[in-house]
């Protein structure tokens, strides 16, 4: 009788052992080996990222400076308020039209510089969902007309993205008349023209 009993309890105690030691350990084996896992797929995915960065970094090398210069004016990575105000002022240098009662508002302008005693808050700087902010800015100046098309022109046709919203203009005074009935001179008409313009800039 006692030969089938001590194999029995021999089992038991084995199976106990199992339960209580063994299966534990295996338990924790099995956590540790999903964590290596884990691991393991997390660093391959580190592996492919530094690749992808790697080459969009040789891409982004491979651009002319020059052109990577024209982007960053295109669209720059902050409002730049106070150096857009002083392109506007070069175009319109040569038409002899000055700017004046500049205003913008520089509430969500991020970078944008704080402006001088000339140039006073009141403009609308406006949000967007989007990957870019929009910038208003007004200001005034006067100018023939025929400087003022062109003033206009070479404005749309700067490199930074300019957006006319609106532009209104009123007669201002006669200059340029000759008192002399034999001049060629020819009265010429200047007016006052109130711009309302907004540009854009890249969001980070």
């Amino acid at each position: 009788m006692m030969r089938f009993i001590m194999p029995i309890i021999l089992i038991a105690i084995s199976i106990t052992l199992f339960f209580v030691f063994a299966n534990p350990i295996y338990n924790e084996i099995s956590v540790l080996r999903g964590e290596v896992a884990s691991y393991n797929e997390a660093l391959d995915n580190s592996k492919a990222l530094e690749n992808e960065r790697d080459k969009l970094t040789a891409k982004y090398n491979a651009i002319n400076p020059e052109n990577l210069t024209k982007i960053a004016k295109l669209l720059p990575e902050n409002v730049d308020n106070i150096r857009l105000i002083l392109e506007i002022e070069q175009i319109a240098l040569p038409y002899g039209m000055v700017l004046k009662d500049v205003k913008y508002d520089t509430t969500d302008a991020g970078a944008a510089a704080t402006g001088s005693a000339a140039i006073q808050g009141g403009g609308a700087t406006k949000t967007s969902p989007k990957d870019y902010g929009i910038f208003d800015l007004s200001f005034s100046t006067t100018g023939t007309y025929n400087n003022f098309i062109n003033f206009t022109k070479d404005l749309e046709n700067n490199l930074r993205i300019v957006d006319m919203s609106s532009i209104i203009f009123s007669s201002n005074n006669i200059v340029g008349a000759s008192s002399n009935p034999s001049s060629k001179t020819v009265s010429t008409e200047v007016y006052k023209y109130d711009f309302k313009i907004k540009t854009y800039w890249l969001k980070n």
